[in-house]
């Protein structure tokens, strides 16, 4: 199974995501829930860091395993959220079809 626990402030500004697993719907280079993850997890991962006011952090120490962490300046904010509402809907969408391959975590920080 992937997780892919997504980390918001206490606005609900995406602050960091980290997906580790395998989703084993399939075989290795034709499954739909990887695919479907690692399109969403790249793409927030290539949008935010070109973006002004937004400053992220990344890895992939091995397959199955991505990470990333965003600070924001005050003009990046409002993408930032958006961005991380866009990828929330996404994994819960994916989530929600596959249950026994990917679950989606959302954890709180306090302030």
């Amino acid at each position: 199974m992937v997780e892919i626990e997504a980390v918001l402030d206490e606005e609900g500004v995406l602050r960091a995501c980290r997906a580790s697993g395998h989703a084993l719907s399939g075989v290795a280079g034709a499954d739909i829930v990887c695919a479907a993850i690692s399109v969403l997890l790249r793409t927030i991962l290539n949008t935010l860091s070109n973006r002004e006011g937004i400053k992220v952090r990344s890895g992939a120490p091995e397959k199955g395993k991505l990470w990333l962490e965003a600070d924001y300046e005050e003009a990046g904010k409002g993408f930032l959220y958006a961005s991380g509402e866009f990828l929330i809907n996404g994994v819960a969408s994916v989530a929600k079809e596959y249950p026994q391959n990917c679950k989606l975590i959302i954890k709180n920080i306090d302030s």
